[in-house]
């Protein structure tokens, strides 16, 4: 009995410290995100890749992003805490994003 308990504690820690490290989480990249976007007053220049989300609104800045449900969650270089767009609409042609600061942005191909 005490062996198996010797053996069931390494195992159960091993298994927390995996899921505690582990890396960000993958989503399925959405292929109507993906392109090259310019806001509808054209001040500011939004480009996504299956990699990246790069926001040029005179410095261009390429974030890591997943997407999940209706936000798209952005980190520079891994940092933490995540910036979030919410999705209100998205088609081939057109995408408004509320931004983090709740300001609504609406872009177009």
């Amino acid at each position: 009995m005490m062996n198996k308990k010797a053996l069931i504690i390494p195992v159960f820690g091993w298994v927390l410290l995996t899921l505690a490290c582990g890396s960000e989480p993958t989503y399925p990249v959405n292929k109507k995100l993906v392109g090259k976007w310019q806001s509808k007053s054209g001040d500011v220049k939004l480009e996504i890749t299956d990699k990246g989300f790069t926001m040029d609104d005179g410095k261009p800045v390429t974030e890591d992003y997943f997407v999940k449900n209706d936000t798209i969650f952005t980190s520079y270089e891994g940092s933490r805490p995540f910036t979030k767009f919410l999705i209100k609409n998205l088609d081939d042609h057109k995408l408004i994003l509320f931004y983090p600061d709740s300001d609504i942005v609406e872009f177009s191909r």
